[in-house]
């Protein structure tokens, strides 16, 4: 026999065959960077670049890499560990039918999930006009006359309502009222909101209850959680003759049917919008909302789209009265959001628009009329309703037999809520039928009732009195795609509009769009993972445990932490649940006076904003000529404040793009004067396998795994913000009232909604780790490493990097100098907007210094792609010397026109430059051309002319 000359089997099965797929360079292209940067091998780009101090000794433990087919079956059956049963739980919850249109194409379309978020307006006219209409629906449904563009769930919602009443108050009190049938994961996040910030929470009955001296505000839930339907006008009365503000948490489906709370004079109105076609995936994500009266508007926190003109004078939308974000207002912001929940809140918007007012009446009306007869024929045998007023959702007396009824559904595949041993609760969805009815009943031991008959003879559970009379979604939007014909080409039109990681590379710094591949997507819309309540009983979601438990502990494997919490579902909450643990401890410790955070001038304004709301006074430490931080100015802070020193936040490595080599010795430094540091894991991308943060010094650090860990951004959401944390503060990480092996007993409290968060988008990041592998994983830093440095040696000539680490090296991303630019009258955000014309996306613009742009171009692009970007900089570089040269008129040349439309090439041409240089400035443009549907948009005349939702088609006429 001759030897085969083939390669041998274990090389042919080739589990890596996903690493290549991930990365962009190939060996090849590898070799030419290195050459281009001047080094020899990678191993030598890496020595240089990641300090000695901080580097892992041993690689990183984790199985894998695993195949794509290997690792899909590796969920598969995970998911099939889970067992989907009819959920009736509620309590914020509710099992929906999400449109098949929408599901192929925006939940399952890379054009749509892998967007950024918006604030570059003229390549996101798409989704930016979903979510007007997303506030367009919201603000009719709550009666209400603004909403903003999502938050992150309804109990985070709440918590943001508190504060904002609290702020509108300007010191009338700081006690809040919570109605006692607010959800009690609600009820939760707002003690653990409310605790840092000095306020006091009385739990209570709005309608009864003494109201207290120096009460600021109240939480309604309407409906109640129980079901009870109660007329809010009462509480409203008494609370706002008493000096307080109304919010209330509201079932937007009900407000198809009843009084919204808007026309009733409540001052805020939040909630959730999961069961307009988002699926429940273990409790997130979710789109939450907020609207007000226009009193507040300024008020309102996270985003807020809105319409202005472009220099055509033609409409177009933008986010509107962007100073109130952290990123700007840093500790004086209205909130510590930056992500909120975009893709989750463009669904809902689509789900009203498909099935119009009608259809959601009619989705309504059939899901209370079920409830009335459910209702009814328990009613017959004794069974009775705690409320006779109801939409939805029923709590049933059963003295002595609640457990046993709850059993014998579960038998029957039905999951039913028990309140006590004398109550139950039931709550119905879009997805309920007949039949679900008759098992409710024999699970109550009834037989021979008749649906049909008992809805003949049933009255409503919405008195008349409640019923709503206005009208809702009456914008165009709403009436014009219900066909699935027309919904399908009006989603291409809005994609089509866009530019996302499917169309173009996004080097945008601080915020790693990299790959979202396509298999660890798949399994997010499977069943198994998205059609499973949060409170589902354990033996039920087996599957989820396991894989929740796997992602801990590669994450712990990850970043040498002791432990992690899953349930921030942004990296707003982790920070913010991080610095609470911190707090716990350093109580425990004896040491509540311990209040100061020193946080360096570069720091991402959410760490400041974080900080405030955890209690924290805010201390700026200086950076030095490098961009590292100033270490005398630090060691003065730290001595000055070492009797209240808390926390020292740093970014690491830090947002000026370098490794800071003194980052041991701070660690050291911060706790010699009593304090912790919390290391913001945004640029983990750079350190996977290389350095592990809690073995060199951190004490806790939240992770993005919406950019490090493969979670695509959706648009400007779902995000996850996990946190890890050292041994002494694991017993401080959040926990949650309802599901109590989501964490330790003695934790600082609920920060999300649900138990572990966005559960269901986890399966995207525990897919990427078993695909990768450690050594994927680390070569996935060592190349994004390369592409940093590669597009810096590029670059540099024209466009200075402005800091660079030791041996003149940077990490993951780079700055580039533009200020030069403004001698030829140049602002950095006509280069920005140059780059569309070009085809691409711009970098971080101004952050974190002014005049700046901070690329990040991660380890998936290609070696031809990370040129184009360079060739096309380096022709802008080129535009603005023959500006300065005086070419063109500073007010009209290719780049203050910029970006140029179709309709400005095709009318009249009066420009000192040609068309062919507005539209094609390189030749391979020609074969494959971005045409953006704007042109520069006036944001200053849409904050002054604030306008954000749809106009109606009484406008349109």
């Amino acid at each position: 026999m001759t030897k085969t000359s083939f390669r041998p089997l274990e090389e042919l099965f080739n589990p890596g065959e996903f690493v290549p797929r991930h990365v962009g360079p190939d060996l090849s292209d590898r070799q030419h960077m290195l050459e281009t940067i001047g080094m020899s091998s990678l191993q030598e780009l890496i020595d240089q670049t990641v300090p000695s101090s901080i580097r892992s000794t041993t690689p990183l433990n984790l199985p894998g890499p695993v195949s794509e087919a290997e690792t899909l079956r590796r969920l598969r059956a995970l998911a099939d560990k889970n067992t989907v049963f009819t959920s009736c739980l509620g309590a914020g919850w509710y099992d929906t039918l999400t449109p098949s249109v929408i599901v192929r194409n925006v939940l399952e379309s890379p054009g749509w999930y892998t967007a950024y978020t918006p604030y570059q307006p003229e390549i996101s006219q798409g989704r930016l006009e979903v979510l007007l209409a997303f506030q367009s629906m919201v603000a009719d449904l709550t009666g209400m006359e603004i909403a903003n563009a999502s938050l992150l769930d309804e109990s985070t919602a709440g918590a943001e309502a508190m504060a904002l009443l609290h702020r509108s108050g300007r010191g009338k009190g700081d006690t809040f009222f919570i109605d006692e049938q607010c959800h009690p994961q609600t009820v939760d996040v707002l003690r653990t909101r409310a605790t840092p910030l000095g306020l006091n929470i009385l739990v209570g009955d709005p309608w009864e209850d003494p109201i207290v001296d120096g009460c600021f505000g109240v939480l309604v839930q309407y409906p109640g959680g129980n079901g009870h339907l109660r007329d809010l006008s009462p509480v409203v009365e008494r609370f706002h003759e008493n000096g307080a503000g109304v919010a209330v948490a509201a079932d937007l489906l009900s407000l198809c049917l009843i009084t919204p709370p808007g026309e009733l004079g409540v001052d805020v109105v939040v909630g959730s919008t999961q069961r307009f076609g988002v699926p429940m995936g273990f409790g997130g994500p979710h789109a939450g909302f907020m609207s007000v009266n226009q009193k507040h508007q300024r008020m309102l926190p996270g985003r807020l789209v809105g319409t202005s003109v472009d220099v055509n004078g033609q409409p177009a939308q933008r986010l509107a009265l962007q100073t109130r974000e952290q990123h700007i207002r840093r500790e004086r912001a209205t909130s510590n959001i930056c992500t909120a929940q975009v893709l989750l809140a463009i669904v809902a918007a689509l789900y009203a628009a498909y099935h119009g007012p009608e259809g959601l009446k009619r989705i309504a009306q059939r899901v209370h009329r079920l409830t009335a007869v459910t209702v009814a024929g328990l009613a017959q045998h004794g069974f009775r309703s705690t409320a006779e007023t109801f939409f939805d959702t029923a709590t049933i007396h059963a003295p002595g037999q609640a457990e046993q009824i709850v059993e014998a559904a579960r038998q029957r595949q039905v999951n039913l809520r028990l309140v006590d041993q004398d109550h139950l609760a039931f709550s119905l969805d879009e997805t309920t039928s007949s039949e679900v009815v008759e098992t409710i009943w024999e699970a109550f031991g009834l037989s021979g009732l008749s649906v049909a008959e008992l809805d003949a003879s049933t009255s409503d559970g919405i008195p008349s009195s409640l019923q709503r009379t206005s009208d809702f979604c009456q914008a165009a939007c709403f009436s014009e795609h219900q066909s699935e014909t027309e919904m399908l080409r009006w989603l291409r039109r809005l994609s089509d509009r866009d530019l996302a990681l499917d169309r173009t590379m996004i080097p945008l710094g601080s915020c790693t769009m990299k790959l979202n591949a396509t298999t660890e997507m798949m399994p997010i819309t499977w069943p198994g993972f998205s059609g499973l309540h949060p409170y589902a009983p354990a033996d039920q979601v087996v599957g989820y445990h396991e894989l929740i438990t796997d992602l801990e502990q590669m994450l712990v494997e990850i970043t040498g932490y002791a432990a992690v919490s899953l349930q921030p579902n942004a990296g707003s909450q982790g920070e913010l649940a991080g610095l609470l643990a911190i707090q716990a401890w350093h109580a425990q410790q004896g040491h509540p006076e311990r209040t100061i955070c020193l946080i360096p001038a570069s720091a991402h304004g959410t760490n400041a904003a974080s900080a405030v709301m955890a209690g924290l006074k805010v201390v700026v430490v200086d950076c030095d000529g490098q961009g590292n931080v100033d270490l005398e100015h630090l060691d003065k802070l730290a001595t000055l404040h070492a009797e209240y020193l808390s926390t020292f936040m740093i970014t690491y490595p830090s947002t000026h793009g370098v490794f800071e080599p003194e980052i041991t010795q701070i660690c050291a430094r911060v706790h010699d004067a009593g304090g912790q540091v919390y290391l913001d894991g945004a640029n983990l991308n750079a350190m996977v396998g290389l350095a592990r943060p809690g073995r060199f010094g951190a004490d806790v650090s939240h992770l993005n795994l919406h950019k490090t860990f493969c979670i695509p951004h959706g648009g400007g959401g779902p995000g996850v913000g996990p946190i890890g944390v050292g041994a002494h503060l694991a017993p401080f990480l959040p926990n949650h009232p309802v599901i109590k092996a989501a964490g330790p007993e003695t934790g600082v409290g609920a920060i999300s909604a649900a138990p572990w968060g966005s559960a269901g988008v986890l399966p995207i990041t525990w897919a990427y780790i078993t695909l990768m592998g450690g050594t994927g994983l680390t070569e996935a830093s060592e190349i994004a490493i390369l592409s940093a440095n590669y597009i810096a040696a590029r670059l540099s000539d024209d466009f200075p990097v402005l800091y660079r680490g030791e041996n003149s090296l940077v990490a993951h991303e780079c700055i580039l100098d533009t200020r030069w630019v403004k001698e030829a009258g140049i602002s950095a955000d006509d280069l920005c907007k140059r780059l569309i014309d070009y085809g691409f996306h711009a970098p971080t613009v101004s952050f974190p210094v002014v005049g700046t742009l901070m690329v990040e171009p991660t380890e998936s692009e290609s070696l031809a792609t990370l040129d184009s970007f360079c060739d096309a900089m380096l022709a802008i570089a080129q535009e603005v010397r023959q500006l300065a040269q005086g070419d063109w008129p500073v007010d009209n040349n290719p780049l203050v026109n910029a970006p140029h439309t179709a309709q400005d090439l095709a009318g009249s041409w009066d420009r000192p430059y040609s068309r062919e240089l507005a539209a094609y400035p390189l030749p391979q443009l020609r074969n494959d051309k971005y045409w953006p549907p704007v042109g520069r948009i006036d944001a200053a005349f849409g904050d002054k002319n604030l306008v954000c939702a749809c106009p109606s088609l009484d406008d349109y006429r």
